[in-house]
């Protein structure tokens, strides 16, 4: 699944305005207009089409890796407020690369400190998107990459959490 595709179903979700988009971004380190927002939010043409629109290529903005992660640390810092740093830390991490091919389990950890879920919250919107995991499936994924029971988050389990998380906050 692209970043773009999962920003679409993470606006969805949480029912994000394209200013307070544009605000999120900010906050995360990437300045964007709104209009470039809205770039970054069109949807992608379907990969197994033959008639392949170069135009409407043009007029999308690819959500790369790190972008991404700015997007989801403003999110952090919108939805729980600016934190300050402690002694010795750096005031704005540079988003890390080790997260080139984990970025579902990315999205999992960040939404998990930005909506302030436990672990049983993440199981019932688990559950409502129609999948059921267990409290020790759902560590695996949580988990640092490295570690013995790491587990990477496929796309249909990350589709699956979005689509939990939309029904649970658009009831």
């Amino acid at each position: 699944m692209e970043n773009n595709d999962i920003l679409i179903r993470l606006r969805y979700a949480l029912d994000i305005k394209n200013k307070d988009m544009v605000e999120i971004f900010k906050l995360g380190g990437v300045e964007v207009t709104k209009e470039e927002v809205l770039k970054i939010l069109t949807k992608s043409k379907d990969e197994y089409d033959d008639e392949v629109d170069v135009e409407e290529d043009e007029n999308r903005i690819k959500c790369n890796n790190k972008m991404f992660e700015s997007f989801l640390n403003g999110l952090i810092t919108y939805k729980r407020g600016k934190q300050d740093p402690k002694p010795g830390q750096p005031e704005n991490p540079e988003p890390s690369e080790q997260h080139k091919d984990h970025v579902n389990n990315m999205l999992l950890k960040k939404l998990k400190v930005a909506l302030q879920l436990t672990t049983e919250d993440m199981l019932d919107i688990l559950d409502e998107g129609g999948i059921a995991v267990s409290k020790g499936e759902l560590g695996a994924i949580l988990r640092k990459a490295g570690h013995r029971n790491y587990k990477e988050c496929g796309d249909n389990f990350a589709r699956k959490f979005l689509k939990g998380l939309a029904v649970k906050h658009r009831a």
